[in-house]
């Protein structure tokens, strides 16, 4: 057993939504999320450096005590995780698009991948699509923006620029029957309720968080280093950017994933498995977080 943290890391907030995901997972555990506010996004950064981007995050956990990182990131963990692994003694989980779960539940035979571009290019969505969807017959569309991770960012995921973004990049996807969605940025989940305002139905929304979390524990356990508490974990907060202006974005995205500042919320995350965060307007309390530098 091992009561050090766990570290999380994502290029900016959108990590939040598989926090979530791993608070509800391991209860017991303290967490220390990582956002390099500074430098998002990755997506369009070249392939070096997002590595080196990476690599510097998760030597900034690794320094600071943790027994394992979850990397929150889809473009980070498509370029990543190979050099991650062979630099650090500890367990490194990354994320891969959740396109088997889409291929298995899809009737039309259509699946749609939101992502960046950086997760675009790199082999983690490639290898999934080849090893699930090409055998079952499954035609795989990709969507693609540039613009939704600093919107999310910025406080903006239920915006009507958002909203535009969305009808621009997703009217395809639905025109040639896509009825599933695989949300392929953890910045993704915080867009749902503009998703489903504009395209209702039409699709069904999946993400890797919650694979992930249950992954991680298995991890955490078969290394004998989950936490011996079975409740009462902490989140901790740092990032590499301005404090002051992340923390009131990082709580309204905190209570949209179902969890206050200081811990889980009560009634857990929004109808579907998702929200906009906009539901309940009374401001959220502000997390403490540090500004570092790595």
């Amino acid at each position: 057993m091992s009561d050090a943290p766990l570290g999380v890391f994502d290029s900016g907030v959108g990590g939040l939504s598989i926090l979530a995901d791993l608070r509800r997972a391991l209860p017991g555990e303290d967490l220390l999320y990582l956002a390099d506010t500074a430098h998002v996004p990755y997506g369009a950064r070249p392939d070096h450096e997002i590595r080196d981007l990476t690599d510097r995050a998760v030597s900034a956990l690794h320094a600071r005590g943790v027994k394992g990182v979850v990397v929150a990131c889809n473009t980070a963990s498509a370029f990543s995780l190979g050099h991650l692994r062979s630099r650090f003694d500890l367990p490194i989980i990354g994320l891969v698009p959740a396109v088997k779960p889409a291929v298995l539940s899809t009737r039309s035979g259509v699946v749609g991948v939101l992502a960046t571009p950086g997760t675009l290019r790199g082999t983690l969505l490639a290898d999934v699509i080849r090893e699930f969807a090409d055998p079952a017959g499954v035609q795989v569309l990709k969507a693609v923006s540039t613009e939704l991770v600093p919107l999310v960012e910025a406080g903006q995921a239920d915006s009507a620029r958002a909203r535009e973004v969305l009808r621009e990049v997703l009217t395809p996807l639905a025109e040639a029957g896509a009825d599933e969605l695989v949300l392929g940025c953890t910045h993704y989940p915080f867009l749902a309720g503009s998703i489903r305002a504009e395209f209702g139905d039409t699709f069904t929304l999946l993400d890797s968080g919650p694979a992930v979390a249950r992954h991680t524990r298995r991890v955490l356990a078969g290394c004998g280093a989950l936490s011996g508490r079975e409740s009462g974990g902490q989140e901790r907060f740092v990032v590499t950017g301005d404090a002051a202006r992340a923390a009131p974005v990082m709580a309204a995205l905190l209570a949209a994933g179902g969890m206050a500042a200081g811990g889980m919320a009560a009634g857990g995350i929004g109808a579907g498995g998702y929200t906009d965060g906009q539901s309940n307007r009374a401001a959220p309390p502000l997390p403490r977080i540090e500004s570092i530098q790595t």
